[in-house]
C-alpha cells in the first residue's frame, strides 16, 4: 500500500495544535481544570485569547483517535495481532507507566505545586513526595494510556468480525451515513458523568473519557480506513469546512466564558456537530491539499509522537516560573511559552531518544532510529 502522506501530515499538524492549545490552556481563566490560571477573573477580565480552547478542544483529540484507528487497520493488514499489540504495549503502555517514574515526575512536581500552591510538600518524606509527583505527572499521557486500552478493545472486537464482513460493509457508507455517524460523537459525550461525586472516580472518568474516544477510534478502523470514504471527504471538504466554521462560530459566540471541558458543555448537540464536522473536513482537506512530504514533514512524521510525550514539561515549568516569579506582560508570557514549547520540545525529544534505556522508558523506543 502506498503511504498516505496526508494522514501523516494531519497527525503531526494536530500534535502541533495540541502544543499551541496548551499555551493558552495553562493561563486560562474559564475554570478549565489544570493550568495555573489567568491574569484576572472572568467576566471582568474576558481574556479573549482563550477562544483558542473553544476552537480546538471539540475536535483535535477525537481526530487523533480517529487517525489512530485508521493506522491500526493498516498495521494489522501487515502484521499479526500479537506482533501489533506487543508493539502497541511498548510504545504506549511503557511510556504511560514506567515513564511516569523516569521523566514525568518532573511534570508532576509542577502540577502538584500549581494545584496546591507552595507548602504542599512540607513534612512529606522524600519517597512519598516522589510517588506523589510521579502519579501527578500523567498530564498528556492520558492519551496514550487510553489508546493502549482501546487497542485491547479493538482486538476483542476484531474477534467478532474475523471475516471482515462488518469492515467491508462499512466501506459502503455514503455521505448521509458519514454525517449521521456524528450521532455517535454525541452519544459518546453522554457517557460523561454530569455531576461527578467528590472523592470518587467520576472526575477521572470525565478526564480520560474512554467510552467517548472509543467511537472515533473504532470509526477510524472500520469506516475511515476505506479509500472510498476518504475520497468522499476529499470531494466534499469545502462544504464540510464551511459547515464546521458556521457551527463553531455559533458555538463560540453563544458559550464563551463557560468551562468548555465540562460534561454539560461537551454534551451539547452543537458541540458534537462542530467537532464531528471538523474531523471530517480536516481529513478531506488534507487529502485534497497536503498529500505530499518533504524533509520537515518527514521529520515531524517520525518525531511528533515523541514531541507530544515530552512537551508538557516545557509548558508546566516555564509557564509556572514566568507567572509566579516575573512581572512580564501577559502577551510576552504567551509569546515566550509558545516559542519555547515549539523549540525546546523537539530538542528535549532529540536528547532523550539518544540515551539507551531512558528512551525505552520515556518514548517506548528500543533503539535509536537510523533517521529522526
Amino acid at each position: 500500500m502506498e503511504r498516505k502522506h496526508y494522514l501523516d501530515n494531519l497527525r503531526w499538524v494536530t500534535v502541533l495544535l495540541v502544543l499551541f492549545y496548551h499555551v493558552f490552556y495553562f493561563y486560562n481563566n474559564k475554570g478549565v481544570f489544570g493550568g495555573i490560571g489567568g491574569f484576572g477573573e472572568y467576566p471582568q477580565y474576558p481574556q479573549y485569547q482563550d477562544i483558542v480552547m473553544y476552537i480546538l478542544y471539540p475536535w483535535f483529540m477525537p481526530i487523533l483517535f480517529l487517525l489512530a484507528g485508521i493506522s491500526s487497520r493498516y498495521a494489522l493488514e501487515k502484521q499479526s495481532a500479537k506482533e501489533w499489540f506487543k508493539a502497541r504495549t511498548r510504545k504506549l503502555l511503557v511510556p504511560g507507566t514506567i515513564g511516569l517514574f523516569v521523566f514525568h515526575w518532573m511534570v508532576g512536581y509542577f502540577n502538584t505545586v500549581v494545584a496546591s500552591r507552595q507548602g504542599v510538600f512540607d513534612g512529606v518524606p522524600a519517597i512519598a513526595k516522589y510517588f506523589m509527583m510521579a502519579f501527578s505527572g500523567t498530564g498528556p499521557l492520558w492519551f496514550i494510556q487510553v489508546l493502549w486500552l482501546l487497542s485491547l478493545v479493538l482486538l476483542l472486537v476484531r474477534a467478532l468480525d474475523r471475516k471482515d464482513r462488518f469492515y467491508h460493509w462499512c466501506g459502503k457508507a455514503n455521505y448521509v451515513v458519514i454525517l449521521l455517524l456524528g450521532v455517535l460523537f454525541w452519544v459518546g459525550e453522554q457517557t460523561l458523568v454530569k455531576d461527578p461525586r467528590p472523592a470518587s472516580l467520576d472526575g477521572l472518568l470525565n478526564l480520560y473519557k474512554p467510552c467517548f474516544y472509543l467511537f472515533p477510534y473504532l470509526l477510524g478502523y472500520f469506516v475511515f480506513a476505506h479509500d472510498a470514504v476518504q475520497e468522499k471527504l476529499e470531494k466534499a471538504w469545502i462544504p464540510l469546512m464551511a459547515g464546521a466554521v458556521a457551527a463553531g462560530t455559533v458555538l463560540v459566540v453563544t458559550t464563551f466564558g463557560q468551562d468548555n471541558t465540562s460534561p454539560q458543555y461537551l454534551g451539547r448537540p452543537l458541540n458534537s456537530l462542530y467537532g464531528w464536522l471538523m474531523c471530517l473536513a480536516m481529513i478531506g482537506w488534507f487529502k485534497a491539499k497536503f498529500n505530499r512530504t518533504g524533509a520537515f514533514a518527514g521529520y515531524m512524521t517520525r518525531s511528533s509522537y515523541g514531541i507530544y510525550i515530552v512537551h508538557y514539561l516545557v509548558i508546566a515549568s516555564l509557564g509556572y516560573m514566568m507567572k509566579m516569579y516575573t512581572s512580564l506582560a501577559p502577551w510576552m508570557m504567551y509569546a515566550i511559552l509558545f516559542v519555547a514549547v515549539m523549540l525546546l520540545s523537539p530538542a528535549l525529544y532529540e536528547i532523550i531518544r539518544r540515551i539507551p534505556l531512558i528512551r525505552w522508558c520515556v518514548l517506548g523506543i528500543k533503539k535509536k532510529p537510523a533517521k529522526a
